[in-house]
């Protein structure tokens, strides 16, 4: 009789590196013989989420408010998002009063007591150390918990503590707690008081069936990439800088962006976009075989963040025979860069106030950072793929699956 695991997730499926981590997971256990039930957060007009080729009866979406005035929604507000600019319309946690707070933990708490009563899950798996994973071993205190730490949550402590003391009092109970790297091993274990022994690091994976060098030409010019959010906190405003002085030394450079945003910050970011002509194209929200698709027709790919956890797109881009420049961020450094080695390109971070905003004396500094970096970049040869495959094999998903899938296996057996 195979064993029943229920994933949990707060936002909207397959729009970030969580859902898409779901997905994966989701494919994954089902391939395996999981008997699998999901959880999502989802805006009242998404009206049949996918998850991972399961069926509809297996999908259990919460209704967030969208500005249609005929959604079915359960909780009167947009779904709050881990990050501060989704790419849908969401609600900021730092922006929460006490009373949305409240609203947002009891409709969580009633929708997950409903479906854990029916579902009878084995395991719980869920996604993101905050506000809804802190419910979890509330709702089923005798079914085991694994959870799974994407970055966000640490960077959500540093933009609301207060919610953060609500997240650690529950979240400092579940059974493991798997994380992307060793040193979100190390902060998370310092916030929730958990021993480190308690903390898996299972790593974060890229599906090489999509990306891949195939049918790729090297010819490639001056064609860059940059994919993720519309929004300043991944450096996309200093990357736009970044492409003026790049375009004034090699006049046929092209920035491709693929990415959405919601709300003003995003449409000022969109409208600048447009105002530099022939020199950028946007996108928009591509899936994940359009992205593959475009990361092979380009030479460089761009990742300007100034905050995250262990970006897999940098992975995906190298898998596709694309050079890299990057941001200098931690998880990077340590997770990423032993395995890709000279096909990365590091941009050293710039002084930030706050989590994720640069100092404004030093923004110019960081876009002649880029810029340069850039250049480099486009001077070299493609990465070579003789030994790219061996690099890559850590960060397949049938791997990061395996890794949790023993945890899954190791927490049920007792």
């Amino acid at each position: 009789m195979s064993q029943t695991v229920l994933h949990v997730l707060s936002q909207r499926p397959s729009f970030t590196g969580s859902g898409i981590t779901l997905d994966a997971l989701v494919r994954h256990a089902q391939a395996a013989g999981w008997d699998q039930h999901v959880v999502v957060g989802t805006p009242g007009d998404d009206a049949a989420p996918e998850v991972g080729g399961l069926a509809q009866d297996r999908i259990h979406p919460l209704r967030f408010a969208t500005k249609s005035e005929t959604d079915s929604s359960d909780v009167p507000f947009a779904v709050p998002g881990m990050s501060d600019v989704m790419p849908y319309p969401s609600t900021r946690f730092s922006a929460m009063t006490s009373a949305q707070v409240k609203t947002y933990k009891d409709s969580w708490t009633d929708h997950l007591r409903r479906i854990v009563s029916r579902v009878r899950p084995d395991v719980i798996h869920g996604h993101h150390v905050w506000l809804l994973s802190s419910l979890l071993k509330d709702v089923a205190p005798d079914i085991p918990v694994v959870l799974h730490g994407h970055g966000t949550g640490l960077r959500q402590l540093q933009l609301c503590p207060k919610l953060g003391e609500h997240a650690r009092a529950g979240c400092q109970h579940v059974e493991r707690l798997v994380v992307l790297h060793t040193l979100h091993a190390q902060e998370y274990s310092r916030w929730l008081g958990l021993d480190l022994q308690r903390i898996r690091v299972v790593g974060a994976g890229y599906r090489e069936d999509l990306f891949h060098r195939r049918g790729r030409s090297d010819e490639k010019g001056a064609t860059i990439l940059y994919a993720g959010k519309i929004s300043r906190a991944k450096g996309l405003p200093w990357l736009l800088d970044a492409m003026k002085a790049l375009t004034a030394r090699i006049p046929s450079a092209v920035l491709h962006i693929a990415g959405s945003g919601a709300g003003k910050e995003a449409d000022t970011l969109r409208e600048r976009i447009v105002s530099m002509g022939s020199s950028a194209v946007l996108h928009g929200r591509v899936d994940q075989p359009q992205l593959a698709n475009l990361m092979r027709q380009s030479a460089l790919f761009v990742l300007p963040s100034l905050y995250e956890g262990l970006p897999l797109v940098l992975v995906e881009a190298c898998a596709c025979g694309c050079r890299v420049v990057s941001s200098e961020l931690p998880g990077i450094v340590e997770g990423i860069c032993p395995h890709l080695g000279d096909a990365v390109n590091l941009v050293p971070l710039p002084p930030l106030k706050g989590v994720d905003e640069p100092e404004a004396s030093a923004a110019p500094d960081f876009a002649r950072r880029l810029s340069a970096a850039m250049a480099d970049a486009l001077a070299k040869p493609p990465p070579q793929p003789c030994d790219l495959d061996d690099r890559l094999a850590a960060f397949t998903w049938q791997a990061v699956y395996q890794r949790i899938n023993a945890i899954w296996h190791e927490v049920t057996a007792g």
